[in-house]
């Protein structure tokens, strides 16, 4: 018997679970697992014509996120996956949405190709999108695939198509990281501070305190995890040691490390891929005025390279509301159906 709401949902499409053994993620360097969960979501009417096929739009996840945390939910409110599912109920351009996990024991990997993370950007783009093409009637052409995310996955979605624009044509990025500068360097000094009256300087006690209290958290935690893990995804060397862009004692800028934050920046990025960018069809951008790690104004100056580089007014939607960082769940149906409308045929 199906429950009904809030506690169940009334499935009009159908989310199926996959698990995927990635080669490129065997001995990553952290030691995470290399097999990994996959959703992938099939609209309504998928199977009442088989001869149909489909845009398909990747949803990558936040900071400390993981696959199945899609599923939560909130009081008086549909989970992420069920609110999608709504959505292309009502009649709306249907597509495949594709659910990628790339959690790490730091707790994000930015879906970049790191030493000191693991190839994430690789298991994206090189081994996700062809089991979708193989498995679903996709569109299997970069005119008619998206990827969408939130914060770090808000920052996937930006550079991934920069990277790879033979892969994907759009892109929908709400509060992702950018304008290093405004929404990490700001963390330097609460994470210097902490290190030095709490470890010491030293960030493996840190991560063995982390680790001794699950469940416990300190008000100093948020900052060390996060500039540790952008750390491990922008500034890791060969040999993947860790370079901080901060001395751990003083919080005093370490420019040349900094530098290589920096070339991650997509605002600063941007010219670098200029004809990648003004060739994707679509690119919302989103971000609550209040956000906390001032990824508001990272929207702006974003929005504002892409008008630099030429891409056309009329392919791009930015947008500030009322909110600040969290509870951003309401934003992402319309924003994956408002791009599902741009990559259709």
């Amino acid at each position: 018997m199906d429950l009904p709401p809030p506690w169940g949902h009334p499935w009009a499409g159908r989310l199926e679970e996959h698990v995927l053994d990635s080669e490129a993620l065997t001995a990553n360097p952290l030691g995470d697992p290399h097999v990994r969960p996959l959703y992938v979501y099939t609209p309504p009417a998928y199977d009442a014509d088989a001869g149909r096929r489909y845009p398909s739009i990747y949803l990558i996840q936040g900071m400390t996120g993981q696959l199945d945390m899609w599923r939560n939910r909130k009081a008086f409110g549909r989970t992420v996956v069920e609110s999608v599912d709504a959505w292309f109920a009502d009649g709306h351009e249907p597509a495949i949405v594709v659910y990628v996990d790339a959690w790490t024991r730091f707790g994000g990997s930015q879906f970049l190709d790191s030493p000191g993370t693991g190839r994430y950007h690789t298991y994206l783009c090189d081994e996700v999108v062809p089991f979708v093409d193989a498995r679903y009637r996709t569109f299997a052409d970069a005119a008619h695939r998206g990827i969408a995310g939130k914060s770090s996955g808000g920052y996937g979605a930006m550079v991934t198509p920069m990277l790879r624009p033979d892969l994907f044509g759009g892109l929908v990025t709400h509060a992702g990281d950018a304008l290093f500068e405004v929404c990490y360097q700001p963390e330097f000094p609460q994470a210097a501070r902490a290190l030095r009256d709490e470890y010491d300087g030293s960030f493996d006690a840190f991560w063995a305190d982390f680790a001794s209290r699950p469940g416990r958290s300190k008000r100093s935690d948020a900052a060390l995890v996060n500039e540790w893990a952008m750390a491990a995804c922008y500034s890791a060397d060969a040999d993947g040691a860790i370079r901080l862009p901060f001395e751990p004692l003083t919080g005093r800028l370490v420019p040349e490390i900094w530098e290589r934050w920096l070339a991650w920046d997509p605002v600063r990025m941007a010219p670098r891929h200029a004809d990648a960018l003004r060739g994707l069809r679509a690119i919302w951008i989103d971000a609550g005025r209040s956000d906390e790690y001032f990824l508001d104004l990272g929207a702006d100056a974003f929005r504002a390279e892409l008008a630099t580089i030429g891409v056309p007014a009329d392919r791009v939607r930015h947008e500030l509301f009322d909110g600040a960082h969290g509870g951003l769940e309401w934003r992402y149906a319309e924003a994956i159906g408002w791009l599902t409308e741009r990559l259709a045929p």
